[in-house]
């Protein structure tokens, strides 16, 4: 048995969570010797009872992980354990990292740079509204968008990175082949096709169920630099995920709601006990500071190697000088149709490249 398919197995077994299963490696060692340990060895891991005892030393009746590998293959899903370089990075150092994630589409390294949202799946129209602005921005400046595909904010800020030709991830309460909500099947094949990831910890036909989602929401919150929270009542898996980033030492942000709307009392709570207030996206640019987009130059870097950036921006930004330019004079320079330089000044300046000025000058960072 390879050690791919030994984890495999484990991350099948009913009732054996990711704290279990770190407990028994660090006694075993070797997932193939978990599998094959007798029951009195099993027993003297602390947190093994009999009942959890008898499922591992039985795990041919419950897994079979040359099966699921061969399914996923099928399915062109790659599955990738603690022990891979694909494995997100933010995730490995959590008291409860997943085992490991079955993922449809790609991640890359550029994927830690990662800003959660969640919200309401009963959203309004201005939690919508929020959501489609704050993320297309925070998305235009590089940052992944993570959410978990739900119906509402979660399907509105997916749709907004990809909107902006951004990266998104989608990480579902449910099996790949049991995808939920299946309505949104085109939206995670339009992600997976380019765009992002659409990932699961569980295996590939778990069903969704009330454990599968808050056990999805704290991958969310590890995952994730910082968490937007856009909309959401008063009871709501959002603020769960809320908690979570803020035990992990993430900042929380929070779009306010009008005080006699039920669907923004979650929001409101959040900001009156510490959350920041959020109405631009550069409100949380400036919290963050450093962007995946904006490396700053050594004294030895020309000023055309700082950052890498797409065609279109690359030229406006060559365009615009370290004094102010008013735009006039920064399309002359880089020959490009007004709007364009418009719309890339816009991303440059949400890059933290670009500063802009009264009377539409603009000057480098």
């Amino acid at each position: 048995m390879t050690p791919q398919e030994a984890l495999v197995a484990l991350n099948m077994l009913p009732t054996i969570g990711p704290i279990r299963v770190r407990r028994l490696l660090e006694a075993f060692g070797d997932p193939a010797d978990v599998l094959g340990a007798p029951m009195d060895r099993l027993l003297r891991v602390d947190g093994i009872g009999e009942e959890t005892a008898r499922i591992l030393h039985g795990w041919q009746d419950h897994a079979d992980p040359a099966a699921e590998i061969r399914d996923a293959a099928a399915r062109g899903i790659a599955i990738v354990t603690q022990d891979d370089a694909g494995y997100p990075a933010p995730l490995r150092d959590t008291y409860d990292p997943p085992l490991l994630f079955y993922v449809w589409g790609k991640i890359e390294p550029r994927d830690r740079h990662a800003i959660g949202v969640v919200g309401s799946r009963r959203a309004t129209h201005y939690g919508t509204q929020a959501t489609k602005k704050l993320t297309y921005q925070l998305a235009q400046a590089g940052f992944t968008i993570i959410s978990g595909l739900a119906r509402g904010i979660d399907t509105a800020a997916h749709e907004a990175a990809i909107a902006a030709n951004g990266r998104t991830i989608a990480v579902i309460g449910s099996g790949l082949a049991k995808l939920y909500p299946p309505e949104n099947l085109g939206l995670a094949e339009k992600i997976a096709a380019g765009n992002g990831a659409v990932v699961s910890e569980f295996p590939l036909n778990t069903a969704p169920d009330k454990q599968t989602f808050p056990m999805r929401n704290r991958i969310v919150a590890a995952w994730s630099r910082a968490l937007l929270v856009v909309e959401c009542p008063a009871w709501s898996g959002s603020l769960i995920t809320a908690n979570l980033a803020t035990e992990y030492g993430k900042p929380v942000f929070a779009v306010p709601g009008p005080i006699d709307k039920p669907t923004s009392a979650g929001c409101n709570q959040l900001i009156r006990d510490g959350a920041t207030l959020v109405a631009d996206a550069s409100h949380i640019l400036d919290d963050l500071g450093e962007l995946p987009f904006a490396r700053q130059a050594s004294a030895a870097e020309p000023a055309a190697e700082i950052p890498e950036l797409p065609e279109e921006e690359a030229a406006v930004f060559a365009a615009v000088t370290d004094d102010e330019s008013p735009v006039d004079r920064i399309i002359e320079r880089c020959g490009l149709p007004a709007h364009v330089v418009s719309a890339n000044l816009m991303k440059l300046e949400l890059r933290r490249l670009v500063r802009a000025f009264p009377g539409f000058r603009y000057a480098r960072r």
